[in-house]
């Protein structure tokens, strides 16, 4: 069965930001939709340091031709998703409404608890650990963000992580070129 994003609550407001709600079948419910306190943010691109192709949609709608590229043969059978995916230009793809569990963190652990697609949304920026992300990526991120923290409380700027955050000596994103410092000046402006 595919899943459309409905526009609810728990979806983005397409009037305020570009979104793009995009069919997509890797999730599921949440343990405790009231239990969501993290927002992680990623980085991805396909192929790597490549930017503006069809293939990162692709992957999250299951759609991925593993035979475009040499790189993706380790994308075969692969489900994975991200509650929303931003691109250099600020547009959104929203995969997963924030109330179901997408499945972006892997093996994860956040202050002592394992899982961390029970309890977060991911947030994937189009990017790579090593080139700078662009502002409309910062301005769209924040949007998001805010917009996010309005539906889950218990999400606060400290409840806001990398991948790497969760993941240590797996995963490295969002890399040093996410300045953390201006996202969070951004936020709290």
């Amino acid at each position: 069965m595919v899943f459309f994003v409905e526009r609810t609550a728990f979806c983005l407001p397409a009037a305020k930001l570009k979104v793009t709600q995009r069919p997509c079948t890797f999730y599921d419910e949440r343990p405790d939709e009231q239990d969501v306190n993290l927002l992680v943010i990623h980085n991805i691109s396909l192929p790597a340091g490549q930017f503006g192709t069809e293939h990162v949609d692709a992957l999250f709608t299951g759609n991925i031709d593993c035979a475009a590229h040499p790189s993706f043969v380790d994308l075969e059978g692969l489900k994975v998703s991200a509650h929303c995916f931003i691109r250099r230009d600020g547009q959104v793809l929203q995969y997963v409404p924030f109330n179901k569990r997408a499945w972006h963190a892997g093996v994860s652990e956040y202050a002592g608890r394992a899982r961390c697609n029970d309890f977060s949304i991911g947030i994937e920026l189009e990017g790579t650990d090593t080139t700078p992300y662009s502002d409309a990526q910062y301005v769209t991120l924040v949007e998001c963000t805010r917009y996010i923290m309005a539906l889950y409380p218990k999400i606060t700027s400290s409840q806001i992580v990398g991948h790497c955050d969760i993941a240590p000596g797996r995963k490295t994103d969002p890399g040093e070129a996410f300045d953390w410092q201006k996202f969070l000046t951004l936020l709290n402006e």
